[in-house]
């Protein structure tokens, strides 16, 4: 098969994309911990991508995406990539390099969302030992099941077309996990920590809307119908989520608030994620306004329930993966676009097949409990040989200080 430039010239601009969403993300997280932990808290987003880079050189890539072995797990055939470097990706225009560092960005990603859970209060140490574990034990796995030729997700029906359930429900419910093991910060919730600068995470926003542009239609991985659809879904779903915040916070707290438009912007782009490829454009806005009426509850429940998810790791991409995840089942239309004459995606329950909206369900869940189990068993080990949790007197006097030996501000 021929390699097409200009599909491939689109993919390795959304693969920079992509990699432009971590910054964003440092921004966004950054600016609603305190000013003693702002450094601590970038260092997170930025961190985790060259331990996953180093990952997806020498395995992760071959056991996510290599040939399968039951539908469980690829293989160990392309260590190093040396192999892949003439090869287009099978069924596709674009060379297996670029959907290498594609998909390279999106596990590099994927880890550090979780890191809102348990922002000033993780050792960097055990962070770092945390984010090699899960990217090797619980996002390569389900990212095989899903997206892998022969997954055995995939083989079910399972439509996730740029990581709802691979990306969002596992980082999301992992970072549940995460909030319950390590425990709430000092002083919680009877002190709860303003944001140091919203201007901050307004902007991270703002990097994030844009970059998620390259997270969905790049997963096209062509430039064309595809493409523009998933391009369109995402800012109608990223509008929906901030409608819908907006509405139902002020009418919660009578004023609407410049965090809960960053976080329902999130919402909806998070929602939208495993539907944009396949739902109309009048839908992705509805699943976006159930997204940000969805997470905002999501976030709420953290105050009812104790737990303590320091910047709504969970309220947001957890909550926000499972609405998209299962209204993907509902609102999902089989297409076939021009110059193709094979149908893409599949019918949903709005479409008169209620069996796609049955895998949906199982997908998630099946995201979600796997996380779930082994985030905390790697959590446990981590604890047990490094520690999870820095001292009360690091955590009083900062993390940028005790872990870094730096400050965010000077004077």
């Amino acid at each position: 098969m021929r390699t097409d430039t200009g599909d491939t010239a689109w993919l390795l601009v959304s693969a920079a994309l992509v990699l432009f969403m971590s910054p964003g993300l440092a921004l966004f997280y950054a600016g609603m911990v305190r000013r003693k932990n702002v450094l601590s808290t970038l260092m997170h987003s930025f961190s985790s991508i060259p331990v996953v880079l180093v990952i997806w050189l020498l395995f992760g890539y071959g056991l996510a995406f290599g040939p399968t072995h039951g539908g469980y797990i690829g293989g160990l055939g392309s260590v190093g990539l040396e192999a892949l470097a003439t090869q287009n990706r099978a069924g596709t225009n674009v060379p297996e390099l670029a959907f290498v560092a594609f998909q390279m960005m999106f596990a590099g990603i994927a880890p550090a969302l979780i890191s809102g859970a348990f922002a000033e209060r993780m050792k960097f140490t055990a962070y770092l030992a945390f984010v090699a574990l899960w990217a090797t034990f619980v996002y390569v796995p389900m990212a095989h099941w899903v997206w892998a030729d022969g997954g055995w997700l995939a083989k079910m029906g399972a439509l996730d077309f740029a990581g709802g359930a691979v990306i969002h429900v596992t980082a999301g419910v992992s970072a549940l996990v995460c909030a319950k093991v390590l425990g709430v910060r000092l002083k919680y919730p009877h002190e709860r920590p303003l944001p140091h600068d919203l201007t901050m995470t307004m902007t991270g926003a703002g990097i994030l809307w844009f970059g998620w542009f390259g997270f969905n239609a790049g997963s096209a991985l062509s430039s064309g119908h595809l493409s523009a659809l998933a391009f369109v879904a995402t800012h109608l779903g990223a509008a929906g989520g901030v409608i819908g915040w907006t509405i139902v916070e002020w009418r919660h707290r009578g004023k609407p608030t410049a965090l809960g438009v960053a976080s329902g912007l999130v919402a909806g782009l998070v929602a939208i994620t495993p539907a944009a490829g396949f739902v109309s454009p009048w839908a992705a806005l509805l699943i976006g306004l159930v997204a940000g009426v969805g997470c905002y509850v999501g976030v709420l429940a953290k105050y009812k329930y104790g737990y303590d998810d320091s910047l709504d790791a969970f309220g947001v991409h957890g909550v926000g993966g499972v609405i998209g995840a299962i209204l993907t089942g509902v609102f999902a239309r089989e297409r076939t676009f021009p110059g193709s004459d094979k149908p893409f995606g599949a019918n949903g329950l709005l479409y008169g097949n209620p069996k796609l909206l049955g895998v949906q369900l199982l997908t998630t869940a099946v995201a979600a409990v796997f996380s779930g189990v082994l985030t905390w068993a790697i959590l446990k080990l981590v604890d047990r040989l490094i520690g999870l949790r820095v001292p009360k007197s690091d955590e009083r006097e900062g993390l940028d200080t005790t872990q870094h030996g730096e400050t965010g501000y000077a004077g």
